[in-house]
């Protein structure tokens, strides 16, 4: 263990390196890195199980900077201890192709378990990283055979307490008796306007306690033997997380811009450098760091007898339980069953062999009751709308914990894997968040499309990220009926379109959603949005069920509906408006006008097709008429002459009065396809 100039000298690194690299880059928060140094030393200096040699070593401890602003604090830690994050890397702070940018980035920076930066996502990460760990050691640790047995860290600050999210994520972490779950509150009392005591007068260690958190209040924040000794005590908890409030000063050592908002989001300058290295009695040129410094904080032998030691026991837990060991290195794997690919397709076939009018979230249930019965690594779960969007099957019990903490297990010794998040639709999205980034679990969560607006930034940061996560969206459109437009969703299937490296799909049947959903799982690289009815689809007859994974496909020429023609136009539906498209086929066919009908489930797949097939579904030369019940605007980029839809809100009233109001009526498809045509 260092001693106290050891500690000092191993933080004051950190807050040089922080000065420096802002001051470089002309950009960066070095107030927040030089406040929290001390910190760090007690956590990264004293507790936490890494190994930098391998910074994916599955038992290692997962440590959160949730105020990511504060950037530089990591980026100073992965280097001194180790990982492979070199100096030049520091001073090539927040700039082009460097490794360091602005706000730490999971995939880009080795030992960077999260992205954050939009405050109060990265505790709530860190509540699914919690999760992830406890519901795992539950199902797969043995009497004697502690494979799963890590902690998670989160540093924390003013902001993202703030942001309403913390709110859900503390509760959440409370409810589920989250022990391994340790958060350091930088208690500085600055943000960017300065002094908080105006507009943030929380008691937040009353609201922690209050959400069955322990809390250890009043640390000093630069004491790192008081520091480690509270992490030693938070670590003994067995159910409860834990809150250590650690009273800091911003910009720590800055005998001008510390306890001010000035040090926040801004270099020192140079001159004030300079009065900062005197007053830490740092005489070390920009980027010098002494080696007695580096061998202090040099973390790679201990990582790796960290990680040995842990090699050896799962040898013996491999030879006592083979099978289990052999699906817990899987599921870590982020690999899928091996019949994955013969469960999906016997679920489609099912589906289309069934034919049944049901309505797309009963689809959406059907299917799941075949992946979550061959995927055991389905979580599930719904912001209070369980009854509504159907996201619990007969695999998936309730998760629940007792008054010990543990989780509780069914009669067959299954652990809950379906989880109640309550009104909370940014924290479940989060979470997640997390629950993926840990690894063990493929997530999935339900709300209604119309709330996907609470839980946006987190279904963006989770497409930033490339994680598979998979969100099912219920009531999709104005067919939602008498609830009115505060739950009609308009510009909703528009707006998460727009969102790179998120697949969206709205199918139109049993088969569609069946595939929706076999996509999705088997997406390693990004989150999938499912956008679902209320109302009840009929089934669309299929020539073939192969097309439909590559977003769209013709479902429906002329000579379906007895015409012996070529197409002279094309009608581009998705979700519940696929038979509308149908029904306006039949009538244009009645007078002879050949029509071919394709549903496009997702734009998105559609998008990433080749020109030919592209070519083959949408020929060149043909009017194409988009129908859907939502904004136009998107559907204009596919060439189409004409888009039956929905530019105002809805209103409230049966559907199938909305339905006729708003002009889909198979009626007013023929007829927008007649004008596409006499205008050609």
């Amino acid at each position: 263990m260092a001693n106290t100039q050891q500690s000092h000298q191993m933080a004051n690194a950190i807050r040089a390196l922080a000065m420096d690299a802002v001051q470089q880059a002309n950009s960066g928060h070095p107030g927040a890195p030089m406040g929290m140094a001390d910190m760090a030393v007690a956590l990264w200096g004293r507790h936490l199980k890494h190994n930098p040699s391998n910074p994916q070593w599955f038992d290692r401890d997962r440590f959160v900077l949730s105020n990511g602003h504060a950037s530089m604090l990591l980026y100073a830690l992965l280097h001194l201890t180790g990982y492979d994050l070199p100096l030049q890397e520091l001073k090539n702070f927040r700039q082009l192709g460097s490794r360091t940018a602005g706000h730490p980035e999971v995939g880009h920076t080795p030992g960077v378990e999260t992205t954050t930066g939009p405050l109060g996502q990265g505790i709530t990460n860190a509540v699914g990283f919690a999760l992830a760990e406890k519901l795992l050691a539950a199902e797969f640790n043995r009497e004697g055979h502690a494979v799963v047995d890590h902690h998670t860290y989160a540093f924390l600050g003013d902001g993202c307490l703030m942001e309403g999210i913390s709110h859900e994520a503390v509760s959440l972490a409370g409810a589920w008796k989250l022990n391994k779950l340790i958060a350091l509150y930088d208690d500085n009392g600055i943000s960017i306007d300065g002094q908080v005591a105006p507009w943030f007068i929380d008691n937040t260690p009353q609201r922690f306690a209050a959400c069955g958190w322990n809390v250890i209040n009043a640390v000093d924040g630069h004491d790192v033997d008081a520091l480690a000794a509270a992490i030693a005590t938070a670590k003994t908890s067995t159910d409860k997380p834990t809150l250590i409030v650690c009273k800091t000063a911003i910009g720590k050592g800055s005998p001008n811009r510390a306890n001010t908002a000035k040090a926040h989001g801004e270099p020192l300058g140079a001159e004030e450098i300079n009065l900062t290295r005197a007053v830490l009695g740092w005489s070390h040129e920009p980027f010098v760091i002494p080696e007695s410094v580096y061998a202090d904080w040099d973390a790679k032998a201990a990582g790796e007898a960290f990680e040995t030691e842990w090699t050896l026991r799962f040898a013996a837990y491999e030879a006592a339980y083979p099978e289990l060991a052999f699906e817990l290195t899987r599921r870590m794997r982020g690999d899928l069953p091996k019949d994955f690919a013969q469960v999906a397709v016997d679920t489609v076939v099912a589906a289309h062999t069934k034919a049944e009018t049901v309505a797309s979230r009963k689809a959406s249930q059907l299917a799941l009751e075949a992946f979550t019965a061959a995927l055991p690594e389905l979580l599930g779960g719904s912001a209070d709308l369980t009854g509504s969007n159907l996201t619990n099957t007969k695999s998936t019990p309730a998760l629940r914990f007792d008054d010990e903490g543990k989780v509780v297990k069914t009669e067959g010794g299954q652990i809950g894997r379906h989880i109640n998040y309550g009104v909370r639709e940014f924290g479940m999205a989060a979470i997640m968040n997390g629950v993926a980034l840990h690894g063990g679990f493929i997530p999935y969560g339900g709300t209604f499309l119309t709330f996907s607006d609470y839980s946006r930034n987190a279904i963006r940061m989770a497409a930033l990220m490339k994680q598979r996560v998979i969100h099912v969206f219920t009531h999709d459109s104005i067919g939602l009926g008498e609830d009115g437009p505060t739950h009609q969703s308009v510009e909703h299937a528009a707006s998460l379109r727009l969102i790179p490296n998120l697949d969206v799909w709205r199918p139109a049947d049993t088969a569609e959603t069946a595939v929706a959903w076999s996509v999705a799982l088997s997406n390693r690289d990004k989150p999938t949005a499912l956008l679902l009815s209320r109302q009840n689809l009929p089934y669309a007859p299929k020539r073939d069920l192969g097309d439909i994974s590559r977003g769209a496909y013709v479902l429906s020429e002329p000579s379906d509906v007895g015409l012996k023609k070529k197409p002279v136009a094309v009608i581009i539906a998705t979700g519940s408006e696929v038979q509308l498209a149908l029904k306006a086929q039949r009538l244009l066919a009645d007078t002879k006008v050949a029509v071919r009908v394709v549903s496009m489930p997702s734009t998105t797949t559609f998008d990433r097709e080749d020109a030919k097939y592209k070519k083959a579904v949408l020929p060149a030369g043909l009017p194409r008429i988009a129908v859907e019940m939502g904004v136009t605007d998107g559907w204009w980029k596919y060439g189409c002459a004409a888009v039956v839809g929905i530019d105002t809100y809805g209103e409230s009233a049966p559907a199938p009065v909305l339905f006729k109001h708003f002009g889909f009526t198979e009626e007013n498809v023929a007829a927008t396809v007649l004008a596409a045509l006499k205008r050609k």
